[in-house]
């Protein structure tokens, strides 16, 4: 990009048509670069799927889309940033590619203050819109990395006089490549044994260091080693974890000096023991561990030159042998102070006494010879041995056969000392238990030879036991019962399995293996314990996982033990509450009783508890309607008229009892059904009072007027019939009605002058009894109406006509005049009744067509049935009755 007298130029090589037009407008605009140029800044997360509006350009500079021609919006395809965009060429709408922006590889170079953003240049064309819009887009970091340390295992090296409070520096702190809030924001230790904590110091360049904290005194000789688990916390929502092994040894100071197990050692000597011969041994012991635990014997300066001459004490183990001739006649008593020596201790003191007895013959002389394995006086047998193992030979030498010695065996321990067999001073030491390691590692021995004559013979040695893997691992719980909240993290810590070993070395070391039927979502660490579950899980899906562990010892043969691991998932409110339909219909007969039972609305919640606990509530026409909300059981509080409202929509609102509550709405949907409980109403004429002038002259087959009525019911229940019920005035049968239109015509010629009152019933066709209305109908025959007056005169007398049906006629009643006026009586009666068997046959027809296809079809629904139409000979038949009521 260069500036070019005052313009702003772009070059792009790849596509030279283009740009070079480019060029040319830039050449030949008249705007300057300071009233073209446009800055926009828009945030997004990385890690979008693709499609995502990041913003529209043309709308945020509020352009005018109306223009012609058109503005074009171009992106420079060689930026970094365009590889990440997709830019709407006509509307100027920027989007995500399918390459996931990841802020940590993009900005891999930037620090934490810096921030990260992607930036591009987009030209608006053509040439009279010309723009150039420098676009920023900063890129913000999600908690997409959890952290970790750098190594799998870190040791932490405490002494064992740290005072308490003093702070060790855990090195090796955690990465996270994420940024703020979402990187490593404090450490926590799994299990702090009572005796140690975290802190987090910060130093200048904002880093984090964990410091380990010491809580309580340690003792390397009460516990030289803690292993626990390290973990470092992000603070994303929810938090990302990662963790590490943390292994604190705790380093050996001299804080403990050698002290003797026996302070005063009391040892016969005969005066006739030969040079070399071993007197005693003296064992002192210190606590602690390597070069403050090395002990070194001396004799005190108090013993003089001359008796240092006489006795040789080693320096290492503690063994006083003869080293010199005894002179029985002048000294009968040596007394050695020896001194235990520690590296800056005070030495301890014991003290040796000889007492020098004076033989002629000689003390007896003890020569062992050993079976089991042994190196200077040190005899190893291993805690496999049965009983009653052999383990060395002693020769008794030096006496005579008339002598008779006694042969001991000082010390405790499963050994016993006893003459071998039929030879003579041989003594066999053997075993007489079996020997446990792990409850006493070495054993101190003397063998002691008394002559009859009082002279005593001793040798010491000592036996030590070799462990063998005779123990199988030991979990502390049998039964590990872990909870754990549904919806967890994936790899989220759940518990740390301890087992112990009492077998020594490589023998008790412990390997933590998962049991074959323990699921793949659980991982094991072998080394460490830890026990991690992958995945999230869902109580819905499986509420308790059940399986075994095993801790196996690296001995041969190798032995293990089990413990049963039981995990319980516990609910989280994380199901809706859900209709077993998205929408619900019921059909009511209006006039239902009030808090009669419309319908029952079933709602289920996967969730357990309180979770699962479901209100329902209406949220609209609650001053209607009323929901149970333990049944589901929906009521009306009044009854319901179909003629102010034929359909009710209800929205219903579940909602569990979580926190946060959860909810669905289902809509219900009321329809009234129709009951006959509307009679007719006539709209024409308008009152009983209202009359109508008809012509003399009018002719036969005329219409003169129409009665009209409607129902406000619907169906068969609004299905009127006309008929005419009473006639007064003028010449009978003079007008007639039909029964589906309200259609009054005149039937013959008028004859007489005057008044002419029909009375007019209107019938609705509800079941199960019809309701109906009446009317007056006026109709006054004349020329013209010269005195409306006398005619209202005459309505008043009319109105008086009471509301009674014509009766079929009957001959004795009413006279000669009525047999006149119907002489085909019987013929009408035989139409009547035909008609009637008609009507009948046909009843029967329809309900044998009716029980037949309900045979067919049984489905189990609640359908209402309206018919809206009759059929065609019912309603001839209906046609012709009404015709013979008015006749």
């Amino acid at each position: 990009m260069s500036n070019i007298n005052g313009r702003v130029c772009f070059l792009k090589g790849s596509k030279g048509k283009f740009w070079a037009l480019c060029i040319l407008l830039l050449y030949t605009s008249p705007l300057s670069c300071s009233s073209n140029f446009s800055h926009l800044v828009y945030k997004i997360n990385e890690g979008l799927s693709k499609g995502i509006l990041i913003g529209a350009i043309g709308s945020d500079l509020k352009l005018d889309f109306s223009v012609d021609p058109p503005r074009l919006f171009n992106l420079e395809l060689k930026q970094i940033g365009s590889q990440y965009v997709h830019l709407n060429n006509t509307t100027g709408e920027l989007y995500t590619s399918a390459l996931e922006i990841d802020r940590e590889a993009l900005c891999a170079d930037s620090h934490e203050g810096q921030g990260c953003a992607l930036f591009l240049d987009v030209i608006i064309l053509p040439q009279q819109f010309f723009q150039l819009v420098k676009i920023k887009i900063i890129i913000e970091d999600v908690n997409d990395n959890r952290p970790h340390f750098p190594v799998d295992e870190i040791r932490v090296s405490v002494p064992e006089n740290a005072p308490v409070n003093s702070r060790f520096a855990v090195e090796q702190s955690a990465v996270d490549p994420d940024v703020g809030i979402y990187s490593v924001q404090t450490y926590w230790l799994v299990d702090n044994y009572g005796v140690f904590t975290l802190d987090v110091e910060e130093n200048e360049g904002g880093e984090l260091t964990p410091m380990l904290i010491i809580t309580e005194s340690l003792d390397r000789e009460t516990q030289a080693e803690y292993v626990t688990e390290i973990i470092a916390e992000d603070g994303g929502s929810p938090p990302l974890l990662g963790t590490a092994t943390f292994r604190i040894v705790i380093t050996d100071v001299n804080d403990n000096c050698p002290k003797f197990t026996e302070s005063q050692v009391n040892v016969t000597l005969f005066g006739n023991a030969t040079k070399g011969a071993q007197l005693t041994r003296v064992h002192a012991f210190d606590p602690d561990q390597g070069s403050n635990a090395q002990i070194t014997y001396t004799f005190s300066e108090r013993v003089t030159q001359e008796t240092r001459s006489r006795f040789h004490l080693d320096s290492s183990t503690g063994v006083i042998k003869l080293a010199g001739k005894i002179d029985t006649d002048t000294v009968k008593i040596y007394r050695l102070a020896v001194l235990a020596n520690g590296p800056a201790c005070i030495p301890d003191v014991a003290t040796v006494t000889l007492n020098v007895v004076s033989v002629v013959s000689g003390p007896p002389v003890i020569i062992p010879r050993y079976i089991a394995s042994e190196h200077n006086g040190v005899v190893s047998l291993s805690e496999s041995e049965p009983p009653f193992s052999p383990v060395a030979f002693f020769t008794i030498k030096n006496t005579e056969p008339s002598q008779g010695e006694v042969c001991l065996l000082e010390g405790t321990g499963p050994f016993r000392l006893l003459p071998y067999k039929h030879f003579k001073n041989e003594f066999l030491l053997e075993t007489t238990d079996l020997l446990d390691y792990e409850q006493q590692k070495d054993y101190e021995l003397t063998v002691v030879v008394q002559s009859t004559n009082g002279l005593i013979a001793r040798t010491s040695l000592k036996v030590q036991v070799l462990d063998v893997n005779d123990n199988a691992p030991v979990f502390k719980q049998s039964m590990i019962d872990i909870t754990v909240e549904e919806n967890n993290t994936p790899d989220m810590f759940l518990t740390k399995l301890q087992a112990t070993d009492e077998d020594s070395d490589i023998r008790g070391v412990v390997l933590y293996l998962l049991g074959s039927d323990a699921p793949s979502i659980f991982h094991l660490d072998r080394l460490t314990g830890v026990l991690t579950v992958s995945t999230s899980l869902d109580r819905e899906e499986k509420e308790t996982y059940r399986f075994m562990v095993r801790a196996v010892d690296c001995g041969t043969p190798r032995k293990e033990s089990i413990a049963t691991v039981v995990v319980t998932v516990l609910d989280r409110n994380d199901n809706s509450p859900r209709f077993i339909n998205k929408d619900f219909t019921f059909f009511v007969p209006e006039n239902f009783p009030g808090f009669g039972e419309i319908g029952v609305l079933s709602v289920m919640d996967a969730d357990a508890g309180e979770n699962g606990w479901v209100a329902l509530s209406i949220l609209n026409g609650s001053d209607i309607f009323m929901i149970d909300t333990g049944r589901g059981t929906l009521r009306a509080k009044t009854s319901l008229d179909r003629e102010q409202q034929g359909t009710y929509y209800l929205w219903i609102e579940a909602v569990d009892g979580g926190e946060p509550a959860l909810s669905c709405i289902a809509m219900v949907t009321i329809l009234l059904l129709d009951v006959n409980d509307n009679p007719p109403t006539v709209l024409f004429p308008q009152s009983n009072q209202s009359y109508m002038l008809v012509l003399p002259s009018t002719l036969p087959g005329t219409s003169i007027t129409e009665v009209y009525a409607v129902d406000r019911d619907t169906g068969m229940n609004a299905v009127i019939a006309y008929s005419i019920i009473k006639r007064r005035g003028g010449e009978t049968g003079s007008f007639d009605i039909d029964p589906n239109t309200g259609n009054i015509t005149l039937k013959k010629s008028l004859s007489n002058r005057g008044l002419y009152s029909l009375l007019v019933k209107v019938t609705d066709h509800g079941q199960p009894e019809p309701l109906y209305s009446t009317i007056l109908v006026n109709l006054f025959v004349n020329e013209t109406i010269s005195n409306e007056t006398y005619v209202q005169s005459l309505l008043t007398r009319e109105a008086e006509i009471g509301i009674e049906e014509i009766r079929p006629p009957n001959r004795l009643a009413r006279g000669p005049e009525y047999n006149e006026m119907f002489p085909c009586q019987p013929v009408l009666i035989a139409l009547s009744a035909t008609c009637l068997g008609l009507f009948l046959v046909v009843v029967l027809l329809i309900a044998y067509i009716c029980c037949t296809r309900q045979k067919k079809h049984k489905k189990k629904r609640l359908e209402v049935e309206l018919p809206l139409k009759m059929n065609s000979e019912m309603q001839a038949l209906d046609r012709k009755l009404m015709e013979l009521s008015n006749m």
